[in-house]
C-alpha cells in the first residue's frame, strides 16, 4: 500500500531552493538540532569512517569542526540537501548504493516527504552492518498554535476551514516507523522547543527562512486573506501570549535513532531463556496462576 500523499514535492523543493541563499540566517532550529546530533556522537565512543548529512544545510559539519575530538572521529562528511551541498537529492529517491555509509545524521528533512517508511528503508540499506542513523525531525505538536488560529479564524469568519499548517508524525508514529523499516535496537524521543515573538509575522518570516511553508498536495481551495490573516493573529495574540504579549510557537523536535542489523548487536532474550526469576529479585515467594496471595 502506498504511503498517503501529503505533501506536493515540487512545492517543497521550491521552498526549499528559495530559502537556500539565506538560510542559515534563519536556521536557529537547525543549528541547535545540529549540536544536539553531534552531542548524541559524542558519547557514543566509536569512529565512523564514512558520513552522510542528509539536510541541515551544512549546519552539522559546521558544529562538528568546532568539536575536534568528534570531528577525529568522523572521516569524510557527504552533505546532500534538497538545494545545496555535495549533492542535491530527492530524500524519497536516494542515489547511494548499499552499505555505502557508517553513519547517517538527517537533521530536519525526513518531516517533509510524504513516503518516510520508504526513505527509512532506503537509509537502512545505505548504512554498513551496524551502521548508525540519527534522524531528527519536526513531530506532531509543532506549529499548534498557528494551526489552531487560523483553522479557528476560517471557521468563524467563512464557515469553515482547511489545512493551511503541514501535519506531522507522533512520536509513537517514528518508533513504529523505525522498526518496520528493520533497524536494530530502534528508539525514539522527542524536545520541545518553545519560540516567543514579539509580533506574528515574524514567525511566517522565519518559517518562509527555513523553506517550512506547507507545501501540502490538497492545496486550499481559498488563497488566505488578509481578513482571515489579521483575525488569526488576533485569536493567536489572545490564546498563546505569555505576561509580556509575546507570542508562543512550539516546535517539536523528534530524534530516531537505529542501527543497521549485525550478528554482533545485542538480542532480546528467547522466552523462557532467562536465567533469574523475578521472584528472586523482589525477594519474594512464587506463586502458582491459581494461588491468591496469603494462603
Amino acid at each position: 500500500m502506498s504511503s498517503p500523499r501529503l505533501f506536493e514535492p515540487r512545492l517543497v523543493r521550491q521552498r526549499k531552493r528559495r530559502a537556500a541563499a539565506g538560510f542559515r540566517e534563519g536556521a536557529f532550529l537547525h543549528a541547535r538540532v545540529a549540536a544536539d546530533l553531534a552531542d548524541r556522537l559524542e558519547a557514543i565512543p566509536r569512529p565512523f569512517p564514512r558520513v552522510l548529512a542528509l539536510g541541515g544545510g551544512g549546519l552539522f559539519s559546521d558544529e562538528v569542526r568546532t568539536r575536534p575530538a568528534l570531528a577525529e572521529r568522523l572521516g569524510q562528511i557527504i552533505e546532500a540537501d534538497w538545494a545545496s551541498g555535495d549533492l542535491i537529492v530527492d530524500p524519497e529517491h536516494l542515489p547511494f548504493t548499499d552499505a555505502a555509509f557508517d553513519l547517517i545524521v538527517s537533521p530536519l528533512m525526513l518531516h517533509a516527504i510524504n513516503d518516510v517508511p520508504g526513505a527509512l528503508i532506503q537509509l537502512r540499506r545505505a548504512l554498513k552492518p551496524d551502521g548508525l542513523l540519527l534522524a531528527s525531525l519536526f513531530g506532531g505538536d509543532t506549529l499548534n498554535e498557528l494551526r489552531f488560529s487560523l483553522l479557528q479564524a476560517e471557521e468563524e469568519l467563512l464557515g469553515g476551514a482547511g489545512a493551511r499548517v503541514s501535519p506531522f508524525a507522533t512520536l509513537q508514529d517514528l518508533a513504529h516507523l523505525l522498526q518496520r523499516a528493520g533497524f536494530a535496537l530502534p528508539a525514539a524521543d522527542r524536545d520541545v522547543v518553545t519560540v516567543r515573538y514579539g509580533e506574528p509575522m515574524r514567525l511566517l518570516a522565519d518559517l518562509r527562512a527555513m523553506g517550512e511553508t506547507a507545501a501540502l498536495a490538497e492545496r486550499h481551495p481559498r488563497a488566505l486573506s488578509r481578513r482571515v490573516l489579521t483575525r488569526a493573529f488576533e485569536i493567536y495574540g489572545a490564546r498563546f501570549s505569555d505576561e509580556e504579549g509575546r507570542l508562543r510557537a512550539t516546535f517539536e523536535i523528534l530524534t530516531a535513532t537505529g542501527w543497521a542489523p549485525h550478528e554482533s548487536q545485542q538480542k532480546p532474550l528467547r522466552p523462557g531463556s532467562a536465567k533469574t526469576r523475578l521472584a528472586d529479585a523482589l525477594n519474594t515467594a512464587e506463586k502458582s496462576t491459581g494461588e491468591k496471595a496469603g494462603s
